[in-house]
């Protein structure tokens, strides 16, 4: 999916037919990413801000309406018929649709419930502790403790910083983005969240072994190994996703029989 051992190639939009004009001055583009069920909604406006709310800028990640009850934006649109999911980072905003759907049908609705949320100066994630406190609930059945020694708060200290610095950057040019959530010092794994079109991409595999943890591993002697967590909600919305795919798929694969009049 991406190399993190360069630096991440910028990325040009699809084409001017996909810059969405506001009477605010600030133009919506939509970017690809290697994920093609994942489109990326980025304001040229640097002064926009989705995260301004939250002190850490930490993304926040949608499977399902009912995760996003804390956010009117995600909620507006979810209610667009074939989005499965929603990433809001701080610059951009990263939306997965249902392999079913095409983008031509659906990405203007999403452009214009952005560029409207933008207009109204309103906060597209209210409550962002509520997800932070969430995410932490989530991550103690890993093992995963607070750092008690001055070595260990070193060790991820360094983790920390290169995935701040080497490997979100490049993720996020992709429309995804990666979440730190713990190192178990007793094994050596590094535990991480896969967010947006990161996730869902079919080398998501490749992208976390080949890319997050060879570097890890490179820098850091202590980190043996990386894992992705997934949350609950998540568990749950990847299931009933499966199911409904499966469906639609049956419902293609069943023969259309033609109106033959009886015999007479």
């Amino acid at each position: 999916m991406l190399s993190l051992i360069r630096a991440s190639a910028s990325r040009k939009p699809l084409s001017l037919s996909l810059c969405f004009l506001s009477k605010h001055n600030f133009q919506l583009k939509t970017f690809p990413t290697p994920n093609e069920n994942a489109l990326k909604f980025v304001p040229d406006d640097k002064k926009i801000h989705f995260l301004e709310n939250s002190p850490s800028k930490q993304t926040v990640e949608f499977n399902s309406a009912l995760q996003a009850t804390h956010s009117p934006l995600a909620l507006k649109i979810f209610d667009i018929k074939g989005v499965r999911s929603i990433m809001i980072g701080d610059e951009f905003i990263t939306v997965n649709k249902n392999d079913a759907f095409n983008w031509m049908d659906i990405k203007i609705d999403i452009a214009e419930e952005i560029i409207n949320h933008i207009k109204h100066l309103q906060q597209p994630v209210v409550d962002v502790k509520h997800y932070e406190q969430t995410a932490a609930e989530n991550t103690t059945k890993f093992g995963i403790k607070e750092a008690k020694t001055e070595e260990e708060e070193e060790i991820v200290a360094m983790i920390e910083e290169l995935i701040e610095t080497r490997i979100r950057p490049a993720i996020q040019d992709d429309g995804g983005d990666v979440e730190f959530r713990g190192f178990n010092f007793d094994n050596g794994t590094v535990y991480l969240k896969l967010q947006g079109a990161c996730k869902t991409c079919s080398s998501s595999e490749d992208t976390l072994k080949n890319g997050i943890e060879s570097m890890l591993m490179h820098y850091i002697d202590e980190v043996q190994n990386v894992e992705q967590i997934l949350d609950p909600e998540e568990i749950i919305a990847i299931k009933e996703f499966e199911k409904l795919e499966l469906q639609l798929s049956s419902k293609k694969s069943q023969p259309v029989e033609d109106d033959i009049p009886p015999a007479m």
